[in-house]
């Protein structure tokens, strides 16, 4: 019988579940929620069973007889600081995850519902690089301000997987190569990787960096705090507008990239200005982060799922590539990286860390 294992990986309104060999994908698919059920749970994690039912069916419907699942890894969620690598779900882990302790997002889910894979299936259940990975470096975790600490988060499970990527193409060890990584999908994280480490980062969810389709960036500060003292919102809609209302869709009403585009194509200037400001703040940052790599930087990556449009690329590429070959990997990559993850754990040339 063919090994496989099972992969989820969450998004807001869907979750994309995969069957994976270890010769690469057998079955994918996005299994779509009602948004509106979803948006009467305050905690992503009270989701679960409303996911659970559509997601557990896919799977059993599609699973074929001849394989046997060896493992379920999930998309890792926030959790506390953590080394890069492969992680064993936990008890401990579990209680962080469903309590939301560091934050209210999607792929708290990820691992609960592989855990409940795993406890079926009788097999590991595992994550691959969380979202709170982190290598920072002292200076990169200082603000401003002793009050505020400047944390890592990220769309590290891409830019591990991409930078892997690269570096074989280059012909050397990734702990050999700098590179400069830019993931721009709903939210943008732009990253300073030295030998495989992130050494530095703009907090893509809600810290600094460059705004995207959805959120707001890094913001005024005077201006900011006038707002959150106006009156007019609490603190949950605050976070709702600069994390899920802002960046192009606060502009343009839209976060569609494509639709944004085909306006430009129109003779929309409003949609070109916006769009340029946000490619003028992506390269900015990629600009930010050579620096941190004190301008030794093998390669540009351009990732994530805005990087399928060539007009996006050729725009970001045209501001920095002066610093370094640019390489593009469109899309997200994100399924591939957890299966192959977890075939490297369970063929042991990788060990799981315990949470």
């Amino acid at each position: 019988m063919k090994e496989v294992v099972l992969v989820i990986n969450p998004g807001s309104t869907s979750t994309k579940v995969g069957i994976f060999s270890r010769q690469g994908s057998i079955f994918e698919t996005n299994v779509k929620h009602d948004a509106a059920q979803l948006a009467k749970f305050d905690l992503v994690t009270e989701q679960l069973d409303l996911r659970w039912d559509l997601i557990s069916k896919c799977i059993a419907e599609n699973l074929p007889s001849d394989t046997k699942v060896m493992g379920v890894v999930g998309r890792g969620g926030p959790l506390r600081p953590l080394e890069e690598g492969a992680y064993r779900i936990s008890p401990h882990m579990l209680e962080e995850l469903r309590s939301c302790k560091h934050a209210n997002h999607v792929s708290n889910l990820g691992a609960i519902i592989a855990d409940r894979f795993s406890r079926q299936f009788g097999v590991p259940g595992l994550i691959i690089d969380p979202i709170t990975v982190d290598n920072l470096i002292p200076e990169a975790r200082i603000s401003g301000h002793p009050l505020i600490e400047r944390k890592s988060l990220m769309h590290a499970l891409n830019i591990r997987s991409t930078s892997r990527a690269v570096a074989a193409k280059l012909g050397k060890p990734l702990s050999a190569v700098n590179f400069v990584v830019a993931h721009m999908g709903g939210g943008i994280s732009v990253v300073a990787v030295r030998g495989g480490k992130v050494i530095d980062l703009n907090n893509a969810l809600l810290g600094q960096g460059p705004f995207s389709p959805n959120r707001a960036g890094s913001l005024p500060i005077g201006p900011l705090v006038r707002l959150c003292f106006s009156g007019k919102f609490t603190e949950k809609q605050l976070i709702d507008i600069l994390s899920k209302e802002s960046g192009l869709k606060a502009y343009l009403g839209t976060a569609d990239v494509e639709e944004v585009l085909k306006r430009m194509r129109a003779g929309d200037q409003m949609a070109r200005l916006i769009f340029g400001a946000m490619i003028y703040q992506i390269a900015k940052e990629i600009g930010a982060m050579a620096t941190a790599l004190k301008g030794n930087v093998d390669g540009i990556i351009l990732t994530g799922g805005m990087s399928n449009s060539t007009e996006l690329t050729d725009a970001v590429s045209q501001y920095v590539k002066f610093l370094a070959p640019v390489h593009v990997l469109p899309g997200e990559r994100e399924m591939e990286a957890l299966a192959e993850g977890a075939f490297r754990v369970l063929d042991g040339q990788e060990v799981a860390k315990e949470y």
